[in-house]
């Protein structure tokens, strides 16, 4: 994936729920409406985390794939 599929990016890895969502939900206000912020996660609950957060809170959800160690997130802001 490179720079121009995404708008921002959050780092999260080494950290732990609930920190990589808090940290989601204030990067995603610094991502245009229609932006795309990619995410990068260590930790497994993020799986779980991070499609409710978008689902709570009206963003989408482009794509969510696991490395060997890592999650990666494309998140679409909503209005």
């Amino acid at each position: 994936m490179s720079q121009s599929d995404y708008d921002l990016e959050l780092d999260a890895r080494g950290l732990f729920c609930p920190e990589p969502v808090m940290m989601l939900h204030n990067r995603i206000t610094e991502v245009p409406v229609g932006g795309i912020l990619r995410v990068v996660a260590t930790d497994p609950s993020t799986t779980r985390d991070v499609p409710r957060f978008c689902q709570f809170l009206g963003h989408e959800l482009v794509s969510e794939e696991q490395t060997d160690k890592e999650y990666l997130f494309r998140i679409r802001r909503g209005s």
